[in-house]
């Protein structure tokens, strides 16, 4: 069991390491409680081990024979190894938890080993952390371990939280050594000092998002960078050097980091990222809408709305021009195979030039307070020629249909429109009751012509024998109607007169008498 223990937590094996060639003492080496000399560390070679009392009774050891070769480590420890059969290459698990990170934890993982010594800091404030460890270091050879451990890729994950910056460092022990540097978060009062200086200058925010530390943030008085004495080291290994080799190794990779990204080193001071840059953005938009009111509204060019609207006399309007004599004939439309009638749309671009041209010369529409179906009896009667030809009879279907009446009821209605305009489709569709005198004196001036007595039936007179029939118009006009007889089809025929009897002449009912 105590041999299972004391390898249990090995990371490198001794092939990885030339300085941990002879065996060292088990972690349960009640002697090994006491800070040691290490083998690995050239300044601890003239310290004296601690003596006991097996050490003062006893003569020491003889050596062994020259012929004989050395005696191997217990299994315990690290198998042995020989030219023959070199020990197997053993790669050390990391011991970092980097799934515990969150904003005020970030771990970066570890950096690979450089075949050749190079600089740690290439900037400026990468270099004063540097020169902030050096400038405390009392022993120049634990500077030059550390870097060599560090070239070497001995230090393993990096873990970054407020003030505390934490890896496992491999030395010439199978356990790794736990180092620690810590370094004081800065205030609520430096913080505010700090934000306030970097939203009053945009183009240090402009260099943190490019992940780099403008000059000007770091003097502004609050201590961002640490200085000699603020990094305290802290190692598990037992030398008392301060710092180490281990905790040095750990300076001069973090350094890089810093490079890398200055965030890193505002996370040591106490506040993460993402938590400065929105805090930055907030402090920003308060102190631009702040700037903005106490600016004042900014001219804008143009002319202000008050001063537009204002009351001032304004100049007269150019005189119109002179109407034409007459509306100008519509361009011709040509015939295309599945395309609208063009004698139709001429006939529509016609009406609609002469509306335009009424209303421009007298201001208002003739026809502009018809209804839909007194619209389309108007254009149905503007139809040129007489008969229902084949293109008349496709016309008035197609316009009853729009107004949801019958081809018949709408040859009736041009046949009243014909005759006496709207007054004359309003005689047709709307008989009514006429006052007492013109209607009156209507029935003796037909018998004073020889004619019938007409039945009298609201304002209508109408003939005895049922094919003759006059209407009395609400403007005084008497309109003439015909049907078959005993049919009562009427359709109204000839042109109004003020005369009844005139305006049955065109009736021939003297020769139907």
């Amino acid at each position: 069991m105590r041999n299972f223990l004391s390898t249990a937590f090995r990371m490198p094996d001794w092939a990885d390491d030339p300085e941990a060639a002879e065996p060292q003492p088990h972690d349960d080496d009640p002697e090994a409680a006491e800070p040691q000399p290490r083998d690995d560390d050239p300044e601890a070679a003239d310290t004296p081990g601690p003596v006991g009392t097996a050490t003062l009774l006893t003569a020491p050891a003889p050596e062994p024979p020259a012929e004989h070769a050395p005696t191997p480590p217990p299994p315990s420890r690290a198998p042995s190894r020989t030219p023959d059969h070199p020990a197997p290459p053993h790669h050390p698990t990391s011991m970092a938890t980097p799934h515990r990170d969150n904003e005020l934890r970030r771990t970066f993982p570890p950096f690979a080993p450089r075949p050749e010594p190079q600089d740690f800091a290439t900037t400026w404030w990468g270099q004063a952390w540097v020169d902030a460890m050096e400038h405390t270091a009392l022993d120049v050879n634990r500077l030059n371990r550390g870097r060599g451990y560090a070239d070497a890729g001995h230090v393993d994950a990096i873990t970054v939280t407020p003030g505390l910056v934490l890896a496992y460092v491999r030395g010439s022990r199978p356990r790794p050594y736990r180092v620690q540097l810590r370094l004081r978060t800065l205030s609520e009062e430096d913080w505010e000092r700090l934000l306030e200086a970097a939203v009053d200058s945009p183009a240090d925010i402009a260099a943190l998002l490019d992940k780099e530390l403008p000059h000007t943030l770091a003097d502004r008085g609050v201590p961002l960078l640490p200085g000699p004495g603020d990094l305290i080291p802290q190692c598990s290994c037992p030398d008392s050097g301060r710092p180490c080799k281990h905790a040095a190794a750990l300076c001069y990779q973090t350094a890089r980091l810093l490079d890398a990204d200055p965030f890193v080193l505002l996370l040591l001071r106490g506040r993460g990222e993402r938590e400065l840059l929105d805090e930055l953005s907030r402090r920003s938009a308060a102190s631009a809408a702040r700037a903005a009111r106490e600016r004042g509204p900014a001219a804008l060019p143009g002319v202000r709305a008050s001063e537009a609207l204002d009351r001032r006399p304004l100049p007269p309007l150019p005189a119109p021009l002179p109407a034409p004599a007459h509306p100008e004939a519509p361009p011709a439309y040509p015939a295309a195979p599945g395309g609208p009638d063009p004698f139709a749309l001429d006939q529509l671009a016609t009406d609609a030039a002469a509306r335009a041209h009424a209303l421009l010369t007298t201001g208002r529409d003739p026809v502009g307070g018809l209804t839909l179906w007194q619209d389309a009896v108007r254009l149905a009667a503007a139809r040129p020629g007489s008969g229902l030809t084949g293109a008349t009879r496709s016309l008035y279907a197609t316009l009853a249909a729009a107004v949801d009446r019958t081809p018949a009821e709408l040859a009736r209605a041009v046949a009243a429109w014909r005759q006496g305009g709207l007054a004359g489709l309003t005689v047709l569709e709307e008989p009514w009751d006429p006052p007492a005198g013109r209607f009156d004196r209507a029935r003796p001036l037909l018998l004073a012509a020889d004619l019938p007595a007409f039945r009298p039936w609201r304002n209508h007179l109408t003939h005895p024998a049922g094919h003759a029939q006059l209407r009395l118009g609400r403007e005084g006009l008497w309109y003439a109607y015909e049907s078959e007889p005993g049919h009562d089809d009427w359709w109204p025929r000839g042109a109004p007169d003020l005369d009844p009897v005139s305006a049955l002449t065109t009736l021939d009912i003297p020769d139907a008498l």
